[in-house]
């Protein structure tokens, strides 16, 4: 008999409860309530997202005694949505799906943690042309952001352009959307723009894994740090799971055995604890952006 590991035991139960679900018609909220909902906006591949989350899955699981289903969304708006129609119990969200979602669902949604790295994020701006080496030989050329709702891949990075004296609209030749980080780097790589933008997590991670040609594709700058990436919950999520979610996070640590394959896939030194406060920053920008209705 050929033995499966329980991460992926974990993934594959959490597939089937939603696909049993879904095939009876039922709605998400009526699932029963020891099964919690977790989902991530799609900043990379579906599959990458899978693969990162199934040894999370699996230790949420055996620290708050309840089935954790992954649920795939298509697109930024539809984790926003999710979580604010309780269809969704917790969602891994960038600093302006944040906002986004906190608006969205009239103040209520809790931001638990973040990783430490999340508290000095940065993007990096790169690109395969030898003409460009700064922000200004980006007028006049093509250019990639990752998702329009992405906080590192589209809104830092245009607020930080404009502290350059960069309009994308007005100054570039086209503007495009990857919709994806890694997507980005197989723009720029590929010939399809000049220059683009990812997280620095992405890049370095892209790079790691030799799936981006560094002979070819260089990082041309870097923004200021900003706050990024949180686990948020609903806010009328019972405050007894909310506590083990966030505790279950706290007491992760790369240096016990048992913790190290899900902080290396989360890239994450630690988790902290966090506030709907630290993300003023994003939301002031997104305001001077014109990204908030």
């Amino acid at each position: 008999m050929t033995s499966v590991p329980f991460a992926r035991r974990a993934l594959l139960r959490a597939f089937a409860v939603s696909a049993l679900a879904a095939a009876a018609g039922v709605p998400f909220a009526a699932q029963a309530e020891d099964v919690l909902r977790v989902s991530a906006i799609p900043d990379e591949a579906p599959t990458e997202l899978q693969r990162k989350f199934a040894p999370l899955g699996a230790y949420l699981e055996a620290e708050t005694g309840m089935k954790v289903v992954f649920v795939p969304v298509t697109d930024y708006a539809a984790v926003v949505e999710a979580l604010a129609t309780r269809k969704l119990d917790m969602a891994w969200l960038g600093g302006f799906t944040f906002v986004q979602a906190r608006i969205r669902t009239g103040g209520t949604a809790v931001p638990l943690v973040q990783r430490a790295e999340d508290a000095k994020f940065t993007s990096r701006f790169i690109t395969a042309s030898d003409s460009i080496k700064t922000f200004a030989d980006l007028k006049g050329k093509t250019f990639a952001f990752g998702a329009p709702s992405s906080t590192s891949g589209h809104l830092m990075p245009r607020y930080f352009l404009g502290q350059e004296g960069i309009n994308p609209d007005k100054d570039f030749k086209t503007v495009a959307f990857s919709g994806a980080h890694d997507a980005t780097v197989a723009f720029v790589q590929g010939g399809k723009v000049d220059a683009g933008v990812l997280n620095t997590s992405v890049w370095d991670k892209l790079v790691e894994q030799k799936k981006v040609d560094t002979s070819k594709v260089r990082v041309f700058a870097t923004t200021p740090p900003y706050f990024d990436y949180n686990w948020t919950v609903r806010g009328d999520l019972d405050p007894k799971i909310q506590e083990k979610l966030k505790q279950a996070f706290l007491k992760l640590d790369p240096a016990n055995p048992a913790h190290k394959e899900i902080m290396a896939l989360q890239r994450a030194s630690k988790f902290i604890p966090t506030k709907a406060e630290n993300y003023k920053g994003i939301e002031s920008a997104a305001q001077a952006a014109g990204l908030l209705k």
